[in-house]
């Protein structure tokens, strides 16, 4: 790998491991575990969509010779298409930063939802002409995704399969109707105390997340009925009250692990599970490692 000085900062040429999925659609993947920055670039024509992921750190993509930025922090997603021109990726990615990018062509996406087309915004018939940029957030049941992608340790001779069918999931994700409630299709979410409610629903959970309420003291706490906390929560973060949970905790374990200041067993107390074995069980089924292989892959 060659290295050169820029401003007198260390950075460093690096390529990205590319997974083809089918004709026109890829998965792009890379982790920085380096002291220096580092350049990837890869060129990409004006008819694919990119949709980028970072887990951890941060990076820059740069256009026109550098003279127009996009940031991407960590536990966001951003976004690109544009029509009109090519827009290449030139990568400026931090030290110890994790990135997953899925690229594809519109060809096959306008295929994925030909039948609801009007439902994302950039493929409705004013807009599939227009260049479009978005960032959002990295939701829990995204993350799991990503980190199965980004710290994938099975066979390779599955791999193409494997990546094929995390890939759509997490396009699945990315476009879930709930994770981005629309106030004009869910009429429920129009009464705007209901909405603070649940989300304080969720502030509940996630603060009690070792020994949470159940479901009838949630719904006491916050002056719901239950009825209203199950349909509600479900609409607003697209999962049940415990599913969503699990998934919190299973991506806060995970960053408690990779700090390294934690055993399994400690972590596994952080999170709500009394035994290392309730732990380890719940932690498989979630990532399909165990904590142990996963600080092994992870270092």
């Amino acid at each position: 790998m060659d290295l050169e000085k820029n401003n007198s900062e260390s950075i460093a040429i690096s390529t990205f491991e590319e997974t083809r999925i089918e004709d026109g659609f890829f998965v792009l993947t890379h982790k920085n575990e380096n002291d220096s920055v580092e350049i990837l670039e890869r060129e990409i024509d004006s008819s694919y969509i990119q949709f980028h992921f970072c887990t951890k750190g941060k990076a820059a993509f740069k256009f026109n010779q550098g003279n127009y930025t996009l940031n991407i922090d960590e536990e966001t997603s951003l976004l690109l298409y544009n029509p009109e021109r090519d827009l290449p990726i030139h990568l400026e990615i931090q030290p110890h930063s994790w990135l997953v990018s899925l690229v594809i062509s519109i060809k096959k996406f306008h295929g994925l939802f030909s039948e609801d087309a009007n439902y994302v915004t950039f493929l409705t018939d004013d807009n599939r002409d227009k260049k479009y940029y978005k960032d959002g957030k990295i939701s829990p049941s995204m993350a799991v995704v990503l980190n199965q992608l980004i710290s994938f340790n099975l066979n390779n001779s599955i791999k193409p399969l494997y990546f094929k069918g995390k890939a759509y999931e997490l396009l699945s994700l990315f476009f879930n109707r709930s994770e981005d409630a629309d106030i004009e299709q869910c009429p429920f979410l129009v009464d705007e105390v209901n909405v603070a409610k649940l989300k304080k629903a969720k502030d509940i959970m996630i603060a009690n997340m070792a020994e949470p309420p159940s479901l009838q003291e949630l719904a006491d706490e916050i002056d719901l009925s239950l009825k209203k906390l199950k349909e509600g929560f479900k609409q607003i973060y697209g999962d049940s009250v415990f599913s969503f949970l699990f998934d919190y905790k299973m991506e806060v374990a995970r960053k408690l692990l990779e700090s390294g200041d934690y055993n399994v067993n400690e972590v596994g107390l952080r999170v709500g599970y009394s035994t290392g074995s309730h732990f380890i069980a719940a932690f498989k089924k979630k990532f399909g490692t165990t904590p142990k292989k996963y600080i092994q892959a992870s270092s």
